[in-house]
């Protein structure tokens, strides 16, 4: 019996972690989404503070992006810059030649970047 007790013991040990972490990471993010809902039923989509919380939300997501072409880290540092800024490019031009579909221009970087990565390298 007590064999058992300590095997399930360490078996809860070896994965306890991972589940605070996804818990930790669920609370952390959902108030703010539960906030925000809450919120937003009393703001105008043409109101200052709407605006500015886009103006932000879209210059954090600029930044990420500039990040990753010009100072990437992993498997993406091995491709060329030019080939990470023409695949960016790639993504925004198909981004609004499909009437400003992120799913296209996502798609259209990525297959930009995967095929000439499978080219060059």
């Amino acid at each position: 019996m007590m064999a058992a007790d300590t095997a399930l013991m360490q078996g809860v040990t070896a994965w306890w972690p991972y589940v605070m972490i996804i818990f930790a990471g669920w609370l952390a993010t959902d108030i703010w989404r539960w906030l925000g809902v809450l919120a937003a039923g009393n703001l105008r989509e043409d109101s200052e503070i709407l605006i500015f919380v886009r103006s932000i939300a879209t210059a954090l997501v600029a930044g990420v992006i500039s990040k990753l072409i010009l100072y990437p880290s992993g498997a993406l540092a091995e491709t060329s810059v030019w080939l990470r800024v023409a695949a960016a490019l790639c993504g925004f031009a198909a981004f609004h030649a499909a009437r400003q579909t992120v799913f296209a221009g996502v798609l259209a970087a990525e297959a930009v970047l995967i095929g000439g990565w499978l080219l060059l390298g």
